[in-house]
């Protein structure tokens, strides 16, 4: 079977050389930012000079922070340092709301039905961004950027606040890290070697098959492949689509070719191909049984230490990345299977957002600024307490601690600016380095700039999510028989009205290019 190569990568003089014009999802959120209920600024007052930015004359307040992620045994201790950061600074606690991966969709879509109070909220493109600003439940952030977040715009490259954006506003600030993204997988590199592996044949996805079917042989208590929804070989960031905006909103172009026709993915011959394989890949027994219904993270599955292999987005140093946060220092390896590319959704990939529920959006503002700017502050979030959960080797430079393990959320490309992390000692000292050059290396999708407004075909669309939820997880895992399964979910798309969606999305994709002389 021939799934798609490993493409030619281009490289690229700059980031982006371009001005961004987007088309945006029309929202129900497009209202301003509710006033302060505490003494901080309305979003619609000009900042205090001097006391409001020490945070002298502004009243207590809790800031909820609700993101993806396992809850860590010394959360509450960090929560505690962080609030002596926060206190001096912005006279602000905050309240670390994490949920686990398998949980996420959902209690994050109840919290928002049941309009529930709370501040900041993790948000992205590829996890239905457009599709909860068009719910109304994220503010509009501009103004507040504005105010607030000096710090962020300073330090951000603009690409990453043009291509977030949403009908000419910002509902979520992006974090300042890879711009580029390529996918591939993370592996027992210790067991690679006990099993006289060599990965360095494996290029493609069909490669992988040889590496499994021995991992099953001889590890049989493995797990040779974990997968779960949304993280698997048909994973956008492995299969390389452009959903051109929300990834849950039907209609892809490819970010490593250049054909700007808008398609349903099935259109795409890699889209079934790949499904063939995971399908083969889960009957030879490679694939983990509940891969369609587990709540386990990739991140998690690798430190329950039973799992030889997961998909994940990568970056430079993504295996050391993950490798501490799972106690499997020295034990991990990264392959890239796809081509880097650039598109809108890789510049919204990670976000904060803030909630129409918070009763303080400047102070929410506040404490997002300062994980831009405050080393201390984004640091204490990411790695925990110095002298408790890591010591320093250096400046910039830490060692984990025993404690360690008690607080390694493994989720730096959530908050801020990871430029201002510290580099563990068994990572590569010119990583950040790496990034930039990771980021030049950057093929760019022929649509980037562009983000699909679904406000007039929102009917269809919120049809066509609920069909992609009852039918994608169980595909793209190999869960079920491709040829019995698909014709159903393509039936039940075309019901839903997915070729007006991708009318509507090739229209606006035809305006853009026309306008931009594409």
């Amino acid at each position: 079977m021939k799934v798609f190569k490993k493409g030619t990568i281009v490289g690229l003089t700059s980031l982006f050389a371009l001005s961004l014009t987007l088309a945006g999802c029309s929202s129900e959120a497009s209202k301003e930012p509710a006033a302060s209920t505490s003494a901080a600024p309305a979003a619609s007052e000009k900042p205090a000079a001097t006391k409001a930015a020490t945070g002298s004359d502004l009243k207590p307040y809790e800031v909820k922070l609700v993101y993806p992620g396992t809850p860590q045994p010394d959360q509450a201790k960090v929560e505690d340092a962080m609030n002596k950061v926060l206190k001096d600074k912005i006279n602000a606690s905050i309240k670390l709301m994490p949920i686990d991966w398998g949980q996420w969709d959902n209690k994050t879509n109840l919290m928002i039905a049941s309009r529930e109070e709370f501040d900041i909220l993790f948000t992205a493109q590829w996890n239905g961004h457009a599709v909860n600003v068009g719910k109304g439940a994220l503010m509009p952030l501009n103004d507040l950027l504005t105010q607030y977040g000096k710090g962020i715009t300073d330090a951000l490259d603009p690409a990453f606040l043009e291509g977030a954006k949403i009908n000419g506003k910002n509902y979520g600030i992006p974090t300042n890290k890879e711009l580029a993204a390529s996918g591939g997988v993370v592996y027992r590199a210790d067991i690679a070697k006990e099993l006289g592996l060599d990965m360095g044949k494996v290029k493609t996805m069909a490669d992988l098959g040889d590496v499994l079917k021995t991992v099953k042989e001889k590890k049989p208590e493995m797990t040779a492949l974990f997968l779960r929804d949304g993280d698997n070989l048909n994973a956008h960031y492995m299969a390389q689509y452009d959903y051109l905006g929300d990834s849950t909103i039907p209609g892809v172009i490819l970010k490593d070719g250049s054909d700007t026709k808008v398609v349903p993915k099935w259109d795409q011959p890699r889209y079934k191909e790949i499904l063939k394989l995971t399908r083969d890949f889960m009957q030879k027994g490679y694939i983990n049984k509940d891969a369609a219904t587990t709540q386990l993270s990739g991140q998690d599955a690798l430190k329950s230490g039973n799992v030889f292999m997961i998909t994940s987005s990568l970056k430079p140093g993504k295996d050391a990345e993950l490798a501490n946060a799972t106690n499997l220092v020295g034990k991990l390896g990264q392959i890239e299977l796809t081509p880097r590319t650039i598109s809108t959704g890789d510049t919204a990939g990670s976000m904060l957002g803030i909630s129409v529920t918070s009763k303080d959006p400047a102070r929410a503002m506040m404490v997002i600024n300062l994980l831009h700017t405050d080393k201390q502050l984004n640091n204490l979030i990411n790695f925990g307490i110095e002298g408790v959960h890591y010591t320093k080797v250096s400046d910039n430079i830490i060692k984990a601690t025993d404690a360690g393990k008690n607080y390694a959320p493994g989720a730096a490309w959530q908050f801020g600016n990871q430029f201002l992390n510290y580099l563990y000692d068994n990572e590569d000292p010119q990583k950040w380095d790496k990034f930039k050059e990771f980021n030049k290396s950057g093929k760019k999708s022929p649509g980037l700039g562009f983000t699909f407004d679904s406000e007039p075909v929102k009917t269809q669309v919120a049809a066509a999510v609920n069909v992609g939820k009852e039918f994608d997880a169980t595909l793209d895992t190999g869960s079920v028989d491709v040829d019995a399964s698909l014709p159903k979910y393509q039936d039940k798309m075309k019901a839903a009205g997915i070729d007006k969606i991708i009318a509507e999305k090739q229209k606006q994709l035809d305006a853009f290019l026309a306008a931009n002389k594409k």
